[in-house]
């Protein structure tokens, strides 16, 4: 990964960095570089793109979500409609389609096993390129912290051969974190590590305080990073939505605090003390608009086209302002983030837009986002719903 540093680099500690972050979050949030429009291979829409490149549907699928890659480049796709897809390059057409149920958000191959991960259960089965899977082929390793509320698990494998999940809170002032002395039902808001290896895997708490921590993405270096989709009884411009560079054993402050207008701010919400104090917290590598709903999250290549050192899918918000109406909803998009100051500080950029129009009817909502070969690949789980990619 290429860090680009500024002259201005910041090298302090967590309280000292606090202070001087307004400055650096007005580069950070938002920028917009110039877009061309272009009309969509595979379907009759059209959108924003860096100059010179195309944009083009894959293959059509049912509420798609994240997006992985196992051996020989297959690629994995889980859903929001009980199935988890597989494809192989070009990737224009479904290789196999397994039935799952319990919300197979995402998948990974790692060491001979396919896992998934749903809402309350880690499965897996053994595993070769191409083999045929049925649900019968999986047996249950795990139980997740499951119940109501934000029910994706996202899944992840990290440079030290652990599996990691992460978790997001049952709303938004639900007092939950991954800690060893909270019970096992209420660990959530985070991420949480289990090693497949052992007879009996069990999980153990790796990073806390996060509303719901969605994209998951190891930095070269092994450092993990994730999106965080932050609360929404603050009204509609409140607070940011963040990126967060997670260090093991890291508390990024909610539901007792919230990252806003360049500050951590007390969340008067939740009235038991925070397990952490503000001096503690770390301010956000980069901020989204509120309600912008960052999902998928990837490192790509030093060599990539795209000149960025990440890529996130910005799904877009639900919830209008109160006057608003439709027009009002945060636009999904495609960002790539710039990384500074050795992966503390981020610059956001457009590369993908025009999926909504001005009076907020959208053709499509990213969602899973992933790169191979110079190509950006993302899913769309609503509107003209499959896979998409972008191409230099």
């Amino acid at each position: 990964m290429t860090i680009r540093h500024t002259t201005h680099a910041l090298r302090r500690s967590a309280p000292a960095l606090a202070g001087l972050w307004l400055g650096a979050m007005m580069i950070a949030s938002g920028q917009a570089q110039a877009l061309t429009p272009v009309e969509v291979a595979g379907n009759a829409e059209r959108a924003n793109v860096p100059d010179g490149a195309t944009l083009d549907k894959q293959v059509a699928l049912r509420a798609p979500r994240l997006i992985s890659f196992g051996p020989e480049d297959e690629m994995f796709i889980g859903s929001q409609a009980g199935r988890l897809y597989r494809l192989q390059p070009p990737y224009d057409r479904v290789d196999a389609e397994i039935p799952l149920s319990g919300y197979p958000h995402s998948a990974v191959v790692h060491e001979g096993y396919l896992y998934v991960a749903t809402t309350d259960q880690l499965y897996r089965t053994r595993y070769t390129p191409g083999q045929d899977v049925t649900e019968a082929d999986f047996e249950s390793i795990a139980d997740l912290p499951g119940g109501s509320g934000h029910a994706s698990r996202s899944l992840s494998v990290g440079p030290d051969g652990r599996l990691y999940v992460a978790l997001g809170l049952q709303g938004n002032c639900s007092a939950q974190r991954i800690s060893e002395d909270v019970a096992f039902e209420d660990r959530r808001g985070g991420v949480m590590a289990l090693d497949p290896t052992h007879e009996t895997p069990e999980w153990t708490p790796y990073v806390s305080g996060l509303r719901n921590p969605i994209g998951m993405a190891w930095s070269p270096e092994g450092t993990l990073y994730l999106n965080n989709n932050g609360p929404d009884h603050w009204g509609y411009e409140a607070p940011p939505e963040v990126l967060v560079r997670a260090e093991s054993g890291s508390f990024h402050g909610m539901p007792w605090y919230q990252w806003n207008e360049g500050e951590w701010q007390r969340d008067e919400c939740i009235d038991s003390a925070s397990p952490g104090g503000r001096h503690t917290l770390t301010p956000p590598v980069a901020t989204f608009a509120a309600r912008s709903a960052p999902i998928g999250l990837t490192f790509l290549p030093d060599d990539n086209p795209w000149q960025v050192d990440m890529v996130t899918a910005i799904h877009g918000s639900w919830a209008t302002q109160a006057s608003g109406g439709r027009a009002t909803r945060r636009p999904p998009k495609i960002v790539g983030i710039r990384l500074e100051d050795d992966g503390h500080q981020g610059q956001v950029v457009d590369l993908v837009s025009g999926f909504q129009a001005e009076n907020g009817e959208r053709w499509a909502r990213p969602a899973g986002i992933a790169y191979r070969e110079g190509a950006l690949y993302f899913t769309a789980d609503d509107g003209d719903t499959g896979l998409y990619r972008l191409t230099p």
